[in-house]
């Protein structure tokens, strides 16, 4: 048995002003046939990650093909992403007869002529191996469930997490469906749901956590086979931009169907039950100021880089500044050139440093103030589950009582290393403000009295009907009252 395994992905925010090229690749994943480390799985490279561990054991060969992935941004250069697919059909092609592919993808990449590069590069490969070939599929639930996808893979399993601490387990779940089907042991037939709904679903709230795990009870029982849970990646003008049901059983489309329907429904009547309470930026920091407990977390979603936003806000570190916070930290602004005046300054000194606010207006207005560097550190990086994400090089200024991270390769704040690689002990902070989402959480959340959302006015902001949408179908919610869910496949 011959199975191939290769990744290309990258969260595509279409109203992000930062352009996706190859360097933005270079700069996170961008590992030859062979390259890829033993240690851990990279972003989205999950699938080939346990297909290499499991190859002896499990009695196949794997061939390996390349791993791209980039931070998410904006959308990719058409000539960039077409080589990086060419480069891993081409390789496909060359290791021909294939039993199976496995590809890490992220579900939400565009690129300029691509609106749904994932439908792209599963249909290339399809034609390429033939119907027989079983293709298994790993996808974020920030996706886009699109039905070319669907249509072309015979397993897509997303992760169920959010955060996303599960990427390992489900692609363990890819290849024991993939190895299973080219065994005869199963014939997975998929059914989807529509929920026609744009929402945030963080898996550490109540109603979600309670649904995941009844998702999660199901399978492998009765022959239900996989369960997934699109979310939608709400900052992407895509037509098949919705949260989606996707449901696979062993031979049964009527039992797929119906079980679609009823999680669908469900997820449906979940409506504006699921995303936790938003403040503003001074709303934040008065509740976190008055608590009396230690740390207090406030994340700041607007200016995720999770999410393609800069992460060079400066709104709510501008007002604890103004507002004398005292013991604060603040993390991680994205500002290179900040970072490498601190190295050229040292450790310890003080000078006055404008940064932040640089890559548009949503940026805000730049903070100029006089510094302190108390950290500095090369080639940082910080954990994600099983993940190393690289954050580059890293600097620790003091304006008043108010720490912050600046860093020269763009993400949003997931480990605890964020602050610790710089000299700051997150768990000895009154205040924390984290650029995240959600994802924050996983390390976050177990240190946090008190986890605090704010909705800053960063370029990502979390009440969707402010999102300038103009290519996705409608009707829709929360944009229309009415819409119209129902099963699609």
């Amino acid at each position: 048995m011959r199975l191939f395994a290769a990744t290309i992905a990258t969260e595509t925010n279409t109203f992000s002003p930062l352009p996706t090229s190859l360097e933005a690749y270079k700069e996170c994943v961008f590992l030859r046939p062979g390259e890829h480390p033993d240690d851990t799985p990279l972003m989205c490279t999950a699938p080939l990650w346990v297909a290499r561990k499991r190859a002896k054991v499990d009695g196949f060969t794997l061939i390996e093909g390349s791993c791209f992935a980039a931070s998410p941004a904006g959308t990719t250069n058409r000539k960039d992403y077409e080589f990086m697919r060419d480069e891993i059909l081409d390789q496909l092609k060359a290791a021909m007869p294939v039993d199976g592919v496995l590809l890490g993808l992220h579900g939400a990449m565009v690129a300029h002529g691509y609106e749904d590069v994932e439908g792209d590069i599963i249909e290339r490969a399809r034609a390429i191996v033939g119907p027989k070939c079983v293709i298994g599929v790993e996808l974020d639930p920030h996706c886009h469930l699109t039905l070319r996808r669907v249509k072309f893979a015979d397993i897509i399993v997303l992760y169920k997490e959010f955060p996303h601490t599960d990427v390992v387990e489900r692609a363990e779940d890819v290849l024991n469906l993939v190895l299973r089907t080219i065994r005869g042991q199963i014939k997975p037939v998929t059914s989807v749901y529509d929920c026609r709904q744009i929402q945030s679903y963080p898996t550490t709230l109540p109603l979600m956590r309670a649904f995941v795990d009844r998702m999660i009870a199901m399978e492998g029982k009765d022959g239900i086979l996989s369960i997934s849970i699109g979310h939608c990646f709400p900052y992407a003008d895509v037509p098949e931009l919705t949260g989606r049901i996707l449901v696979i059983t062993d031979g049964d489309k009527k039992k797929a169907d119906k079980l679609a329907t009823e999680i669908g429904e469900e997820f449906v009547s979940m409506r504006g039950k699921t995303m936790p309470d938003y403040l503003d930026a001074d709303g934040g920091i008065t509740a976190a100021m008055a608590f009396n407990a230690a740390p207090v977390v406030m994340a700041d979603p607007a200016d995720n880089a999770g999410g393609g936003a800069p992460s060079d806000n400066t709104t709510i570190l501008r007002r604890l500044i103004e507002r004398d916070a005292q013991e604060a930290a603040v993390g991680p602004i994205w500002d290179p050139i900040a970072v490498r005046l601190c190295f050229d300054a040292g450790l310890g000194a003080e000078f006055a440093l404008r940064f932040g606010g640089k890559i548009g207006p949503a940026s805000g207005q730049p903070i100029d103030a006089k510094v302190t560097v108390v950290g500095l550190k090369r080639d940082c990086r910080q954990s994600f589950g099983p993940t190393q994400v690289p954050l580059g090089d890293c600097a620790a200024v003091k304006v008043g009582g108010v720490e912050v991270v600046l860093i020269s390769n763009r993400t949003q704040a997931l480990g605890l290393e964020l602050f610790e690689n710089v000299g700051i002990d997150p768990r000895a902070r009154k205040m924390l403000v984290v650029k995240s989402t959600n994802h924050f959480m996983a390390a976050f959340g177990p240190i946090a009295k008190k986890v605090i959302y704010i909705d800053s006015d960063g370029p990502i902001p979390r009440d969707y009907r402010k999102i300038p949408f103009t290519r996705i179908q409608r009707p829709i919610y929360p944009l229309d009252a009415v819409t119209n869910p129902g099963l699609i496949f």
